[in-house]
């Protein structure tokens, strides 16, 4: 038995692939805050980092700050390193913050406890919980892939936010 993630009525500029601009496609819900769930058929990792990546990247070139919060340190050097291999044809100007979350000029910032002490523009959940800092977010993006763990744990962040007062968006991502 395979659970699904629901689809939301709210409108959505999504067409299966990742087209649409960071800033467009989910309606404001509680406080302003977006949350939007993208929905990966593969079960790899790699999928699943890739496609933050992209949403990294996609912030960065929108001119909007962006923070990935990871579930442990070989997440985030995992994260770390493809950033700088993911595209041949791209740079995502990045840097891994701290134990104290210094203040930093880096457009993406990755962070697996530290919060930054500066505004972002969009959160990068790749951690298996709702971050605490969830809450400073205006706009937060989930990524699920096919891997059954990291499903159950999607479905369990997706009933966070609803409790929240929060309906969150889905968006199935095809594979490429």
């Amino acid at each position: 038995m395979t659970a699904e993630f629901p689809v939301s009525d709210a409108p959505s500029a999504d067409s299966g692939k990742l087209d649409a601009p960071v800033t467009d496609s989910a309606a404001d819900t509680a406080g302003g805050q977006r949350v939007e769930f993208y929905v990966i058929e593969e079960s790899a990792p790699a999928a699943r980092l890739k496609l933050a990546c992209r949403l990294a990247e996609k912030a960065y070139l929108a001119e909007q700050r962006a923070l990935v919060w990871l579930g442990d340190a070989e997440a985030l050097k995992q994260f770390d390193d493809l950033l700088w291999t993911f595209a041949d044809r791209s740079f995502v100007p990045h840097e891994v913050l701290g134990t104290t979350g210094a203040t930093t000029d880096a457009p993406v910032l990755l962070s697996m406890g530290a919060p930054p002490t500066q505004p972002f523009d969009i959160l990068i959940n790749l951690a298996p919980d709702v971050p605490s800092i969830a809450a400073q977010a205006p706009r937060i993006a989930e990524i699920i892939d096919g891997d059954e763990g990291r499903r159950r744990a999607g479905r369990a962040r997706f009933k966070t936010y609803r409790d929240r007062g929060i309906q969150p968006v889905t968006h199935t991502i095809r594979a490429e």
